[in-house]
Parts: structure tokens; C-alpha cells; sequence
């Protein structure tokens, strides 16, 4: 191998699938698991195989001491291989397979033995606790090997203390029990260990199936591509779950809805209140690019249920393009009314040379006074009820793209609007809005055709009114009117309608005020706008005077 070239290691790495991972995981988990539980069962067997060999040498110590023959030959008899001590002692250990079966004096010599060769000797082990009338269980050495004994005091049949009885089992039969008890455990814990296997495959298999085969990597590079997109588009993205409840806002949806992150895991109602925006999201007005206004901004939404029952919706902002579609509208009004200026220009330029060259020049004079003097009066008619500059300009437009289509607009008697507003830009939207949807509807009337608006101030408080010839709402519709995405009209070629109505009302309901239609008197629809604080306070002069 040169010098430059890598040193090859062998490396045991994970397979790259969740699939084989998990598998792995929970194999490996199982086979721990079962070694375990096997070897916690093993540690105490022993010791439970200890006492019971004890607590059978004792209950045999116990039953050969309680035979009150034994306690009479000890004291009638010397110690003897073929006396009847030996002999009984035997008989009892044959029956009860232990190893051997003592019986000694209180000196500690011994009457019986199986090696009848240690009979007449003192015992080799401490015989001090059962001569002193106590049961003794341990284990121990002695001439016969390590035993499991058991130990009790023998006693005359009036009770008296003549010796002990000491009983043996042998140890290895003990070891031997143990032995072979291992071959079942390891037979139950490979039968565990087997359903554990299978279990983690089926598991595996599951997450297999809703995890599509990805790598861990895979799906941590989905989970980082994820929150890259749903933060960094430029459309709001609002994820519910099953139950309702919203698990996901991006930021443009919470931007969107005016929510933050502590609406996480929060019912939709609860979220965002009562409306058609929750409806929309909630999934109870059905359709695509559904409109909708929350706040001052008009949003565009779609929802898309999920497998787990959940929905996905996404929201756009449409606020700015409906802005301009309707300044394209009233752009286009503009223009129809100057090509009609135009041409009314045109004749009245014609009419004026007419009268030139014919040297009727006082008709000249008067008739050029009349025309400048139409438009002038309908000016001043509006800027004196009028003061704030916004709304005057507004009116006297409106006045001009009305009178091309043949409706009359005119400013009632009660009008007297003080230049103190708050907001003129919101009432210049919701100006232009109800005159349109006016003017709209009293066009085509009749030669009555007309619309009439009225401003007055109560106090701090804004009252419009907006009425009109045309064939009005029915009473059944006055609600619906002011639904974003309801309209009878046909939709605009830049977009869709319903959505003027639903911002007057959203506009003086930010302010605290309200929204209505009802019949005018004139015989079509009333639209009356009320909003609460919408002048300044009146601020005095050096003179004394307000303004």
C-alpha cells in the first residue's frame, strides 16, 4: 500500500433506511431485554434452590428428631454401627434421599453415619447452636463434601435435651436442579425473543409503509426544506388537524390572520373568532379561491383535506390587486366620462364658432357662462358642505363619471362635514365604494335616475348616508350583501366582486361603528354607515375660535 493512498478501516455503520434501522433497533431492544429478564431470573434460582434444600434437610432433621425411639436408643445404647440408631437413621435417609443423617449426643459424637467409620467420633462441623436447642439451616463442608444441612435438638419424651439430629443433601444435586433448569429458560427467552422479532418487524414494516422507505437523513433534509419553504413563501399556510385545531401557521399566515405562535394547538373558532374566514378554513364554505376579509385585507383561500383528516389551507393576499383593480374601474369611468367631455366639447366648441361667425356674440358670451358655470356650481355645491379636501375631490368626480351616465349626484340638505377627521382615507374608501354600488344600481332607472348622499357630524361621530333610485336590496338580502364573494353583479375582468360591501362593513366595524342597508325613500336601497369617534377634537384659535 503507498503512502498517499487512505488506509482502509473496517466500519460497521447503520443501514441508511428507516426501515432497517428501526428493525435493528428494536431486534437488538428485544435480545437485551431477554438476556435480562434471564439472567434477573437466573441471580435469585440459586439462591431459592439453596433454601429449599436447607428447608428440606431441616424438615427431615425435624421429623427423625421427633420419634422419641431415636432419644431412648441414644441413651440405652453405645455408639455402634449395627446398633438400632444407625439402623433407624439409615432407614430415614433411604426413604428420604438425603445424604446422610446424623444423630449425636451432646458431646457431639455421633450414633450414626453412612461411612460407618466416623460412628463414635465427634462431628467435624459446630454443633453448638442445636445442642443449645436452636434449628440451624446453612451451608457448609464436611467429611462427605459441601451439603445443604439442616440442624435441630433432640429431646426425651420428657422434653429434656439428649443430643442433635443433623441431615445432609447433597449440594450437587442442588448445583444439578440448576443445570438444568438453564435450558428451559434459554427455551423461553429465544421463544420472546422470537415474537419480539417478528413484532419489530411488523412495526418496522408500519413505519416502512408511512415513511415511504426514507433514510433518517432523508426525512431531517424534508423536515429542513420544509420549514425553508413555509417560511420563506410569500403565501400564508395554515395546517388543522382532525380535531380542528391549528398545528402549523407559517409566517405570512400569521401575518395574514393577525395571530402569532400562541395560537398553536388552539380550535379554529377560538383562534380567529366567528366569520367567514373560519369558516372558509374550517372547511364550511366549500369551493376554490374562496374571498375573504380579515381585518382591512382581503385574502384568497383554498383548503385541502389531509389523509389523517386533517386540511392544509393557503392564503393569499389580495388586498393590493383589488386596490388597483378598482382604481382601474373608477380609471376607466374616468376615461368613458372624458371621451363623452370630449365629444360634448366638441359640439359645444362648434356651438360657440356657430355663433361667433354669425356675430350673436352676447349669445356667445352667455352660453360659455352657462357651461363654465354648471360645473362650477356643482363644485362649490360640494367642497362648502364638504371641508375635508379627500372626500370633496372624491364627490366631485364621482358627480362628473355619474352625470356621463346619466345619473344625477347630489349632496342632501343635512350634509355638513367639518375638516376633523380621523381616518379620511377610510371613509374615502367607504365613500367610493357605496357611491359606486349606487351609481351602479340607478343607472338605467329612468330620466329620474339619482343618487344622494348625505355626511353630517353627531358629535364625534360620522353618519353617511347613501341612497339611491335603483331597484333596492330585498329584505331577505340585506344581510348577504355584505358577504365577501356575494354579488349579483358580473365579475370584472382583473377578478371577482363581493368584496366592496364586505369592506365598508369591516372598515366601520374596526372603528366601532356599523354597517346597514335598508329602503330609501327615493324607492331603491339606503346604505347607512355610523362610526364613532371618527372626528378630532376641535382645536381653538388665538380668536377664540374652532377648527
Amino acid at each position: 500500500m503507498s503512502p498517499s493512498s487512505p488506509a482502509r478501516r473496517l466500519r460497521f455503520a447503520l443501514p441508511r433506511r428507516m426501515f432497517a434501522q428501526v428493525l435493528l433497533m428494536q431486534v437488538a431492544i428485544a435480545a437485551g431485554v431477554a438476556v435480562l429478564a434471564t439472567g434477573l431470573f437466573l441471580a435469585p434460582l440459586g439462591d431459592q434452590l439453596d433454601d429449599q434444600a436447607m428447608r428440606r434437610a431441616l424438615a427431615i432433621a425435624q421429623t427423625t428428631a421427633a420419634q422419641p425411639r431415636i432419644a431412648e436408643d441414644l441413651r440405652s445404647s453405645p455408639p455402634s454401627a449395627a446398633g438400632p440408631v444407625q439402623a433407624e437413621a439409615e432407614r430415614i435417609r433411604r426413604a428420604s434421599g438425603a445424604e446422610y443423617v446424623v444423630i449425636m449426643n451432646k458431646r457431639g459424637v455421633r450414633w450414626s453415619h453412612t461411612d460407618r467409620g466416623q460412628i463414635g467420633r465427634v462431628v467435624s462441623t459446630d454443633p453448638s447452636d442445636a445442642l443449645a436447642g436452636r434449628e440451624v439451616m446453612e451451608i457448609d463442608d464436611g467429611t462427605l463434601g459441601r451439603s445443604a444441612r439442616g440442624k435441630v435438638p433432640l429431646r426425651d419424651a420428657d422434653g429434656a435435651l439428649v443430643g442433635a439430629v443433623s441431615v445432609g443433601i447433597e449440594y450437587d444435586s442442588v448445583r444439578a436442579r440448576l443445570v438444568h433448569a438453564i435450558p428451559g429458560l434459554f427455551a423461553y427467552a429465544g421463544g420472546a425473543l422470537a415474537v419480539g422479532a417478528l413484532a419489530a418487524y411488523v412495526i418496522a414494516r408500519r413505519v416502512q409503509r408511512q415513511t415511504r422507505d426514507l433514510a433518517f437523513s432523508d426525512i431531517s433534509a424534508l423536515l429542513a426544506e420544509r420549514e425553508a419553504m413555509l417560511h420563506g413563501i410569500r403565501e400564508g399556510v395554515v395546517a388543522l388537524d382532525r380535531a380542528g385545531r391549528i398545528r402549523l401557521l407559517n409566517d405570512e399566515a400569521q401575518r395574514l390572520l393577525g395571530l402569532g405562535a400562541e395560537a398553536l394547538g388552539l380550535p379554529l373558532d377560538d383562534a380567529l373568532g366567528a366569520g367567514r374566514t373560519t369558516d372558509v378554513l374550517a372547511g364550511r364554505v366549500t369551493g376554490t379561491d374562496l374571498l375573504t376579509v380579515r381585518g382591512h385585507r382581503v385574502l384568497v383561500a383554498n383548503r385541502m383535506p389531509t389523509d389523517d383528516g386533517g386540511a392544509v389551507a393557503t392564503l393569499r393576499d389580495r388586498t393590493e390587486l383589488e386596490q388597483l383593480g378598482r382604481e382601474l374601474d373608477s380609471t376607466r369611468g374616468l376615461i368613458d366620462a372624458l371621451r363623452a367631455q370630449d365629444h360634448e366639447h366638441a359640439n359645444r366648441m362648434h356651438t360657440l364658432l356657430g355663433l361667433l361667425e354669425l356675430e350673436m356674440y352676447e349669445e356667445a358670451a352667455e352660453f360659455v357662462g352657462e357651461v363654465a358655470g354648471a360645473h362650477r356650481v356643482t363644485a362649490e355645491q360640494i367642497t362648502e358642505k364638504i371641508q375635508d379636501p379627500l372626500l370633496a375631490a372624491l364627490l366631485v368626480g364621482k358627480a362628473t363619471v355619474a352625470a356621463e351616465r346619466g345619473v344625477a349626484l347630489g349632496i342632501s340638505r343635512e350634509t355638513a362635514l367639518p375638516d376633523r377627521l380621523v381616518d379620511p382615507r377610510g371613509l374615502v374608501t367607504i365613500v367610493g365604494n357605496l357611491v359606486d354600488n349606487a351609481v351602479d344600481a340607478a343607472a338605467g332607472s329612468g330620466r329620474h335616475a339619482r343618487v344622494e348622499v348625505a355626511l353630517r357630524a353627531e358629535g364625534p361621530t360620522a353618519v353617511l348616508r347613501v341612497r339611491d333610485t335603483g331597484p333596492g336590496v330585498p329584505a331577505e338580502q340585506r344581510e348577504s350583501v355584505f358577504v365577501e364573494g356575494w354579488s349579483t353583479k358580473e365579475p370584472p375582468a382583473y377578478g371577482r366582486r363581493g368584496i366592496g360591501l364586505a369592506l365598508v362593513r369591516r372598515l366601520a366595524e374596526r372603528q366601532g361603528g356599523r354597517a346597514e342597508v335598508t329602503a330609501a325613500p327615493m324607492g331603491g336601497a339606503e346604505f347607512v354607515v355610523v362610526l364613532p369617534e371618527a372626528f378630532a377634537e376641535p382645536v381653538p384659535t388665538a380668536a377664540g375660535e374652532v377648527r
